[in-house]
């Protein structure tokens, strides 16, 4: 009878999130983000929802110190300095990159900074 039950729990699927239910809250340099499911564009609804992370572009966020907030999967900016010979250019790639939690981080250039 055990067997029988393990075998029920190994083999189930984790649920299908649903759109807008919460992943994760990612705290970092004194601001909060909730990353939430969802869908980049409104072709994507045919898929899963995915993990929807802040437009730090149209929306830009800094740090009490005045860098910017960024997703790693972001366009590098005009100050991109590469890190590696990794063919990615985003700003994962970037030395300006200070990693944080998950796919959000800080840009350490001094150009981007923010003057007070």
């Amino acid at each position: 009878m055990f067997s029988r039950f393990t075998e029920i729990n190994v083999s189930s699927k984790p649920p299908t999130p649903k759109e807008g239910e919460l992943f994760k809250v990612i705290e970092l340099h004194g601001a909060t983000f909730e990353i939430r499911y969802g869908y980049y564009e409104e072709t994507d609804r045919q898929f899963e929802p995915v993990e929807i992370y802040p437009d730090f572009i149209k929306n830009p966020i800094y740090t009490n110190d005045g860098f910017p907030f960024v997703t790693l999967m972001q366009e590098p900016c005009e100050h991109f300095k590469k890190l590696t010979d990794d063919p990615d250019c985003d700003c994962s790639n970037c030395k300006h990159m200070e990693r944080g939690d998950e796919l959000i981080a800080v840009c350490r250039c001094d150009s981007r900074r923010k003057s007070e």
